[in-house]
């Protein structure tokens, strides 16, 4: 009976000091300040287009970034090149299939500081429902104190902070752009995405 006390007393003690320690950093995106964008090869000419829609989940350590985290949900049917015509066909089954998989995800795994100011997160990036893991490099552009006679002026901020991450996809290892699209050179393979994020916490 007493090592079972014991036992409980040790669960309970171990519950606390968890509960006690640091909560995660969570912090808003500003989406007025963030995009998400790609660019790819019609023949020779980069064409570049973004998406309007998205949800990005931040959780960021300035002292200890390997205690962040990130989620990423961006709804394929706001995909926005400034053509109409090819925006609709980018959501056909001949590229995203947008009614079938109408979300592109991305949940981080891990993140590693490899440089001062230069952090590679880990995760799986689901396209089209092919999933694969990938290694995103992030820059941290900046992170800034705002200061208390300038925090009421922008919403109670107290700090604010910037990222630009980027890396290149070969579209075809997630059945994007399959059959004729795939087998002729009128859209590239590789496609170059790009995203910038302002985010502050208050």
């Amino acid at each position: 009976m007493k090592r079972n006390i014991l036992l409980v007393a040790v669960i309970t003690l171990s519950s606390l000091t968890i509960a006690a320690g640091p909560a995660p950093m969570m912090w808003n995106v500003d989406v007025a300040h963030t995009g998400v964008g790609f660019s790819v090869k019609h023949f020779f000419t980069p064409v570049e287009g973004k998406f309007d829609d998205y949800e990005i989940e931040l959780t960021y350590d300035r002292e200890n970034p390997e205690n962040s985290s990130v989620r990423v949900s961006i709804a394929v049917a706001s995909v926005n090149t400034g053509n109409d015509r090819r925006d609709n066909h980018l959501m056909s089954e001949d590229f995203f299939e947008a009614e079938t998989y109408p979300f592109i995800t991305f949940v981080s795994t891990s993140v590693r500081e490899v440089a001062k100011g230069q952090l590679i997160v880990t995760g799986p990036l689901m396209i089209k429902g092919e999933v694969r893991d990938i290694e995103l490099p992030i820059t941290i552009l900046g992170v800034k104190d705002i200061p208390a006679e300038m925090r009421e002026m922008l919403g109670g901020v107290t700090e604010i902070a910037s990222f630009e991450a980027g890396l290149d996809l070969i579209r075809r290892d997630y059945g994007v752009g399959t059959g004729n699209w795939a087998a002729n050179a009128v859209v590239g393979d590789e496609v170059g995405i790009s995203i910038a994020v302002e985010a502050n916490r208050k």
